[in-house]
């Protein structure tokens, strides 16, 4: 559906709009599926829950979370993928953003990568609101920030 007229001229649509209570799950598809588990395992801490083939076109996702977190992400194998390195500048995904609890965390985070010879970006400091990011990418080249933030 496209969307032609804007948001501030539709009449709000009666009853009551249903409940979204937040994000459950990024889905994320990979090139290669141990290769993408055993990085965010070993970079992020993230551990298998379960593995779920696709209804259709063959395929499974590798379900993670990080252990005491609600952070859960699906890596993709879908056997018709182009095996293409990701691209942000490519219509869909942009980045996945995680949020760290202190702009401290963003400095370990750094230490972290460095030992592991994980190579990822600068933190970068921004006043207006006040945050902090830094960005890492996963073997498929898929920009992970790590996001601060005072708000």
């Amino acid at each position: 559906m496209t969307l032609t007229t804007p948001t501030s001229q539709i009449e709000a649509v009666p009853g009551t709009l249903p409940t979204l209570s937040g994000l459950h799950h990024l889905g994320l598809t990979v090139r290669d599926i141990d290769e993408s588990e055993r990085w965010y395992a070993d970079v992020l801490g993230m551990v298998r829950v379960f593995v779920e083939a696709h209804p259709t076109g063959g395929g499974h996702t590798v379900v993670i979370n990080r252990p005491d977190t609600f952070l859960f992400l699906g890596l993709d194998f879908h056997p018709q993928a182009d095996l293409e390195r990701f691209d942000e500048r490519r219509t869909g995904l942009d980045h996945v953003a995680l949020a760290v609890d202190s702009r401290s965390d963003l400095d370990a985070w750094a230490r972290r990568l460095d030992a592991l010879g994980v190579d990822h970006g600068p933190i970068h400091d921004q006043d207006q609101p006040v945050h902090a990011a830094m960005v890492v990418r996963d073997p498929d080249g898929i920009p992970v920030e790590l996001f601060w933030s005072e708000v």
